[in-house]
């Protein structure tokens, strides 16, 4: 309670401080003075837009890298408010262009767009529009920029278009803030739910930079241009960017600088990219999952390097062995739901004890969606526990119908679980685990699958061999 109320507190701080230096600017005309300096907002604006794109296109390539969908929007978000805020900067008149509406237009369009985009990063990632869209998350980032730059030179070179009552009336503008202030409140509650669930950095940056939007679309429609309170919006515009960067940096890169944590996410191995590119979140996720399950600890890293492994020799993509290796990792999160006297229990379950256990795919993928995971990865975690023949949980899919990457995955956790010891027995060696693997073949596990298993087991023995000296690097990934 203490810390929800300290970012209460927090947050009224941040959005309350420009409000009230605004408020008093405009109760006093002696120091709301008029700073008609067009020079100096040309240049400052432009720049300043210019380098906050730089930034927010190289978060986004981060973002497909990461493979979570709320940092490529977020990053969308920004590269749409600098990228139409340029606009802005570049048409203030007596420079590349005489007096016109374009850049107020430009400024409002530049607030709506971001909202937009944080109003989608801030929904669940089962949603249709956000499993349409992350389908072309590689593509989102170049072909947005490209097409809104596109639109901003047409704006440019007709601005003509601007003058329109329909864009000039109060009708437009008051719309726009209404637009504003509904999605981006959406956006700020949705990420302060999560942010008091996960602790996470970046959700605690994406409510006040949401607020921060909102605090800029007031002052800019009710201020008036060129006094010095009107100054203020421009200025809390960059603190929403930089809220959000900061947050991100802080998210993906706690024990790097921020450079060398960007040289880690173009690692081309996807070992060493879940060593060094895990949030910290997702980090306390593992240990909080293996904390509860002590028979268990390791098992998840364990079963992403086998998945990850079995995936090569079936010849995923890069992309598909990121996936699979994050899906991996994470797969057994939905246990943090199960009570420790069930998860623990040293006897055999009772079918009340088995139903609740059959819940952990589902409770994991509840979890998962809403921290930006993306499809590939929520079919890992949901689908790891179907079987070949239907008879598997929690959807009873059946054969093609179970994704492939989880039924890579189930074959992992299933040898992995048996050469581990549990509290009800001793870990089996790897050819009785192999044996049953293989037995299994059609019936639990999708034939393609075991064979390449079974295959793999030949080929490259001492794998297998390594894999038990996995403990030195299971305390690389969780960051001790």
């Amino acid at each position: 309670m203490r810390k929800k109320a300290s970012s209460r507190y927090m947050l009224a701080v941040v959005m309350l401080l420009p409000l009230l230096v605004y408020a008093m600017l405009r109760s006093f005309d002696s120091l709301d003075r008029t700073v008609a300096a067009p020079t100096g907002h040309f240049y400052l604006v432009s720049i300043v837009s210019a380098l906050a794109m730089a930034m927010a296109i190289i978060v986004g390539v981060a973002g497909v890298r990461l493979r979570n969908v709320k940092v490529t929007f977020a990053a969308l978000a920004y590269i749409s408010l600098a990228e139409v805020f340029l606009l802005h900067g570049l048409a203030t008149p007596g420079f590349l262009m005489h007096a016109s509406n374009l850049p107020t237009l430009a400024a409002q369009i530049s607030i709506v767009l971001a909202v937009t985009w944080l109003w989608l990063s801030s929904l669940s990632s089962d949603q249709v529009v956000i499993r349409v869209l992350s389908q072309h998350n590689k593509r989102l980032v170049p072909i947005w920029t490209l097409l809104l730059g596109v639109a901003c030179m047409l704006l440019f070179h007709n601005h003509h278009f601007m003058n329109m009552e329909i864009l000039t009336g109060n009708g437009f503008k008051w719309s726009a803030t209404g637009f504003t202030f509904v999605l981006a409140g959406w956006a700020m509650r949705r990420y302060w739910q999560a942010y008091h669930a996960w602790r996470s950095p970046m959700q605690i940056a994406m409510v006040y930079s949401a607020g921060l939007l909102i605090v800029s679309q007031f002052i800019m429609v009710t201020g008036e241009v060129w006094r010095l309170s009107w100054w203020i919006y421009h200025i809390t515009l960059l603190i929403s960017v930089m809220f959000t960067l900061v947050g991100i940096r802080y998210q993906y890169a706690a024990r790097d600088t921020f450079g060398e944590s960007l040289l880690h996410l173009f690692r081309a191995n996807p070992r060493e990219w879940i060593q060094t590119c895990l949030s910290p979140s997702v980090r306390s996720l593992i240990m909080t999952t293996e904390t509860r399950d002590p028979y268990t600890a390791g098992h998840n890293y364990r079963v992403a390097l086998y998945a990850l492994r079995l995936g090569e020799r079936m010849g995923l993509n890069t992309e598909e062995l990121r996936a699979i290796a994050l899906g991996g990792i994470v797969h057994d999160v939905g246990k943090l739901q199960v009570p420790d006297a069930i998860l623990n229990k040293p006897g055999r379950l009772t079918a009340l004890e088995r139903s609740i256990i059959e819940e952990h795919p589902t409770s994991g993928y509840n979890l998962c969606k809403r921290i930006g995971f993306m499809t590939e990865e929520l079919t890992v975690i949901r689908s790891h526990h179907e079987r070949w023949d239907g008879t598997g949980y929690p959807d009873r899919l059946k054969q093609d119908k179970i994704p492939l990457l989880a039924r890579i995955t189930a074959v992992a956790d299933v040898y992995d679980a048996l050469t581990s010891s549990r509290s009800y027995r001793k870990a089996m060696s790897h050819e009785e685990a192999l044996a049953i693997i293989e037995a299994e073949r059609g019936v639990h596990f999708d034939p393609s699958c075991v064979d390449a298993w079974l295959q793999l087991a030949k080929e490259d023995a001492e794998f297998f061999g390594q894999m038990s000296g996995s403990d030195r690097e299971l305390q690389l990934i969780k960051g001790q």
